[in-house]
């Protein structure tokens, strides 16, 4: 057996009778060069990080393309730092599952040190801190979840945490809040040296370099406000040639470890398998398991410099097509498909994407979507041919078994997707005059489908929970009285289908509010309606067939 903590050089011949490649350098260079002139921090040390970033970081080390080794800095949760990080010489093993049941396993060996970014450990912050004060460093990048860089709670107000943070003197009470205790670094590093730095949100939603640039700066503006900080500060914070935040669009999925797949590797002889639930509710293990189609499309905007991206698979391109890809892979090639499989799973029972590729109504469902409603309308980024894309979604990617993602956990939060994933591609049928709505069928369907999902009725009747989600509960008493068999029901959806928070546009000015009504009475019929309405709409209309 073989241990993450093993010397990996000197045991090269163990890790590969167990089926894992080791790196060829030694990790205790990239430590020292790691911490003393600092290039790439990382914050958010869960399984995307581990199955991608630190992958990018390797590739680019073993090339002599980046000297130094990626700092990680874990914002939410200290349990991963000391007992998934440290606990294992801040390495892990790297499996890439491929749909034929075939792994490839890497030991990584990338990251020269891992901090919890917390007030409550002074510490690792001050470490943290200092990291930011050395001019050598070029890049940080975020994978902290989208409300990682909120601020804000509903109604618009700051957070009680943010609000703290704004009322004190930062260089007195060390923030607490993700965002101000950024902001605070950037501070210690703008008195330190003022170099430049690229802020590189690779988070999986749009115009991802706005939302943290517009989290950085307001922190900055209310400590201006309150005499905390120069306007020197926040001017360097808004001169892209010193601060940039550039855009990006990430796509690999990183499910949870999966103890199937740590079983495997017990029995290939791997030792470290152990899965830790930490008290915070996170899931993560010595190795992490992803899939082997991915890409990241980054904007080339790095004002002190950056790595060789490119030498390591990133597409470097301009900000305009990074927002191209983006909205190929939310609008037409990706979301929009995983949604239908996510609605349409969730009513007929299914437990995992990759069972469901084996219905091929389903499947067919997903083609017409997308090959036929999506592309059309699409802007291709260039960089990635959106067809291909497909493809490869279609052919390696859901199918993947390998792969224990579900419907349900896709179904989250539907409400807040469907205007992008639907409405985009909805308005620009509306607004083409060489196009028209009403030839589009399957995601008036599944639109449908989505009213059905909101009832919590599968098909056969039965009650299910539905996923979490904010409307779900307005949402469902707009819908009360509705069930199996019911005809009248106008009153109750229009409001909904007129909605344009639902939609991006009221359903009904664009021509498409009537036939998502007789598509959703059809789905109502009675118990097996859904997938029998499914299996005749694609008889009848499918391109595929």
């Amino acid at each position: 057996m073989v241990s993450l903590k093993d010397d990996y050089l000197a045991n090269k011949d163990s890790f590969e009778k167990a089926g894992i490649t080791v790196p060829t350098f030694n990790q205790t260079d990239v430590i020292s060069q790691g911490i003393k002139n600092p290039v790439w921090v990382h914050f958010g040390g869960g399984n995307l990080f581990r199955g991608f970033h630190s992958g990018i970081a390797q590739s680019l080390i073993e090339q002599g393309e980046l000297p130094t080794g990626v700092s990680v800095i874990e914002t939410y949760d200290d349990a991963v730092i000391s007992e998934i990080y440290r606990a294992h010489n801040n390495r892990h093993l790297s499996v890439v599952m491929h749909a034929d049941g075939t792994f490839d396993k890497t030991l990584n060996a990338s990251v020269a040190a891992s901090y919890y970014f917390n007030a409550s450990d002074s510490e690792s912050f001050e470490e943290v801190a200092k990291i930011f004060e050395n001019s050598s460093l070029q890049v940080a990048s975020f994978s902290i979840t989208e409300k990682g860089y909120n601020l804000t709670d509903s109604a618009g107000s700051y957070i009680p945490i943010v609000q703290s943070d704004i009322d004190n003197d930062p260089h007195h009470n060390l923030p607490k809040n993700n965002m101000t205790a950024l902001t605070f670094v950037l501070l210690r590093r703008f008195k330190k040296t003022a170099a430049p730095i690229a802020l590189l949100s690779t988070d999986n939603f749009s115009k991802n370099g706005d939302k943290l640039r517009n989290s950085v700066l307001t922190i900055a503006n209310e400590w201006l406000l309150k005499g905390f900080v120069p306007q020197d500060f926040v001017d360097y914070l808004s001169d892209q040639e010193q601060v940039s935040f550039p855009y990006s669009m990430i796509d690999r999925i990183t499910p949870n470890p999966s103890e199937e797949i740590g079983t495997r590797l017990k029995k290939d002889g791997f030792d470290d398998v152990e899965i830790v639930h930490t008290p915070k509710h996170t899931n993560i293990a010595p190795f992490a398991n992803t899939e082997e189609v991915h890409y990241l499309v980054v904007e080339d905007n790095f004002p002190n410099g950056r790595p060789a991206f490119e030498k390591a698979g990133v597409l470097m391109t301009d900000r305009e097509t990074v927002n191209d890809a983006d909205q190929m892979k939310v609008t037409a090639a990706l979301n929009p498909l995983h949604t239908a499989l996510a609605i349409f799973g969730s009513i007929l029972g299914y437990k995992s994407i990759s069972s469901e590729m084996k219905n091929d109504d389903l499947v067919n469902l997903i083609k017409n979507i997308g090959y036929s409603e999506g592309l059309p309308v699409v802007k291709s980024p260039g960089i990635i041919d959106p067809k291909k894309f497909i493809d490869q979604l279609l052919q390696k990617r859901l199918p993947n078994p390998y792969i224990p993602d579900t419907p349900q956990r896709i179904a989250t939060d539907t409400s807040q997707k469907i205007p992008v994933r639907y409405g985009e591609t909805i308005k620009r049928y509306a607004s083409n005059p060489s196009r028209s709505t009403n030839s589009l069928e399957f995601i008036p369907l599944t639109i449908a489908a989505w009213l059905r999902y909101l009832l919590a009725i599968d098909d056969q009747g039965q009650k299910f929970e539905p996923s979490p989600d904010p409307f779900l509960e307005p949402l469902q008493r707009k819908l009360s009285g509705i069930g199996l068999g019911s005809t009248n029901i106008h009153d109750q959806v229009a409001p909904i289908l007129s909605d344009s928070r639902y939609f991006g546009s009221n359903l009904y000015e664009v021509g498409l509010g009537d036939k998502v009504e007789k598509y959703f009475v059809k789905l109502l019929s009675g118990e097996n309606a859904v997938s029998k309405t499914l299996h005749e709409t694609l008889e009848d209309k499918s391109h595929f067939k």
